[in-house]
């Protein structure tokens, strides 16, 4: 299952996610992670969440991206929710048929780890392809 946090700069998407880190902390069986593209969130998530910046890892581009989560999945079986922060910044490339294609590969990643993914979108849901609204959950 995928959740998206969706609106313009400066709209309050972060502190909404720090929130959707720190209640799944409280309730999580297993582990929960959140990514962002550099370590900002320190002090804002709650210390049982494992906290990763893709600075860090050289991750650009959705292909490196998705290989990042999947790697993350794939080392750790007991991951019950990753929350991703600046998903744009991340790929460095908003291009809705990029998105789309991504969050498709992100929602085959979810079913085959069990998983759920939370990500931040910067832009108007009416700049996003309708597609995306078929498979992802609007939680803002």
């Amino acid at each position: 299952m995928i959740s998206l946090i969706i609106g313009r700069k400066g709209t309050g998407k972060t502190k909404i996610l720090v929130d959707c880190v720190n209640d799944a902390v409280k309730v999580s069986n297993g582990n929960v992670v959140c990514v962002e593209k550099e370590t900002k969130l320190t002090y804002d998530v709650n210390y049982r969440a494992r906290l990763v910046a893709t600075d860090t890892f050289a991750v650009k581009g959705y292909e490196s991206f998705y290989g990042f989560l999947s790697g993350i999945c794939a080392g750790d079986h007991d991951i019950t929710d990753i929350f991703v922060d600046a998903t744009f910044r991340i790929a460095d490339n908003r291009e809705g048929d990029c998105i789309l294609a991504f969050l498709k590969l992100v929602d085959n990643l979810s079913e085959i780890s069990g998983t759920h993914f939370t990500f931040t979108l910067s832009a108007d849901e009416e700049d996003l392809p309708a597609e995306i609204m078929e498979f992802c959950q609007k939680i803002n």
